[in-house]
């Protein structure tokens, strides 16, 4: 399997499991200034030894980098990593027509109606 094969199942394995892709998808919602260790465990709900188990693999994956911060290990997705597989993962679609994956049109939800109380 070549190298860059190898590293798309193992990012596609990274996320495979339910509180490692939470933790992805938390770290993905916060940008570039990323969280720290302590927050997301928090944030989740999820044991501090046992996130540090899932960081460790997203981290050897390639899809989040850690940096420290003080005395905080601050995580943060790697986009650049993250776009290369979205790449690899699209232009591998129908047949080398990759435009065929764009996204489809969705219908919007139905606007949110807020009754209030004028009767005060």
């Amino acid at each position: 399997m070549a190298s860059h094969e190898t590293q798309t199942v193992a990012q596609l394995g990274a996320l495979a499991q339910a509180t490692r892709l939470s933790v992805f998808k938390t770290l993905i919602r916060e940008g570039s200034k990323g969280m720290a260790a302590g927050v997301i465990a928090s944030t989740l709900s999820v044991a501090p030894n046992t996130l540090s188990s899932h960081l460790s693999v997203l981290q050897r994956s390639g899809l989040i980098g850690a940096k420290r911060q003080g005395r905080s290990v601050i995580y943060s997705v790697d986009m650049n990593s993250v776009s290369g597989l979205i790449d690899t993962l699209v232009n591998d679609c129908c047949a080398g027509h990759p435009e065929a994956c764009a996204v489809i049109d969705r219908p919007s939800p139905p606007p949110l109606i807020v009754e209030s109380d004028s009767a005060a």
